[in-house]
């Protein structure tokens, strides 16, 4: 039994009171450490003029488009720009590679592509085990390509092969939680990487 789950049965605003103390304790436990690497990744990829891929599945997905969208466009750094681009918005792209290959293939396919030595590959997962992101990171790992793991749960596989990563410490299977911590994590970062680029 999960956290959320033991929280009901209650009334609506007895969960809602539960749900929302369970969250903060959670957004509280992230390794603020892992923050600062990944805000220093952003950073250098921005330096450099690498590319930033963003990647994930279902809710996951509109993280990651929310990511790049923030990064790519929010931040307003166009001289000198972060190259974020989310892999999971092309559906003619994932339809077909789904179709022709398996959705498996679906982000490898993309990273073998458009990616290169120097890159930077993001994948977000709340359990860390999907199948295409584990691929993705594979190929990366041969292509000289930087992975960085967003995940929850215990972190699954992805947590252990990638190079960095923010980790959210969930129980397992709460995908509200895991999803809302990614959410203020893009949001976090995302406003602190504009405030660099309004001081230069």
């Amino acid at each position: 039994m999960n956290n959320l789950d033991r929280l009901f049965p209650a009334k609506p605003e007895e969960f809602a009171d539960g749900y929302l103390s369970y969250l903060c304790s959670v957004l509280q436990a992230i390794d603020r450490t892992e923050v600062t690497g990944f805000i220093g990744t952003m950073l250098a990829a921005r330096q450099s003029g690498a590319r930033v891929f963003f990647m994930g599945n279902g809710g996951s997905a509109a993280t990651a488009s929310h990511f790049a969208n923030d990064f790519a466009i929010g931040t307003c750094s166009y001289d000198k720009p972060f190259r974020a681009i989310s892999l999971s918005d092309n559906q003619a792209i994932i339809t077909a590679i789904g179709n022709d290959f398996g959705h498996e293939d679906i982000f490898v396919r993309q990273l073998q592509v458009l990616g290169c030595a120097g890159d930077v590959a993001v994948g977000i997962s709340a359990s860390g085990n999907s199948l295409n992101l584990i691929k993705a990171f594979e190929h990366a790992k041969t292509a000289g390509i930087k992975t960085v793991a967003i995940t929850a749960f215990d972190g699954g596989a992805m947590k252990a092969m990638a190079d960095e990563g923010i980790h959210v410490p969930t129980g397992p299977k709460e995908y509200g939680p895991a999803e809302d911590a990614h959410m203020v994590l893009d949001h976090l970062v995302s406003a602190y990487l504009m405030r660099v680029v309004r001081e230069e």
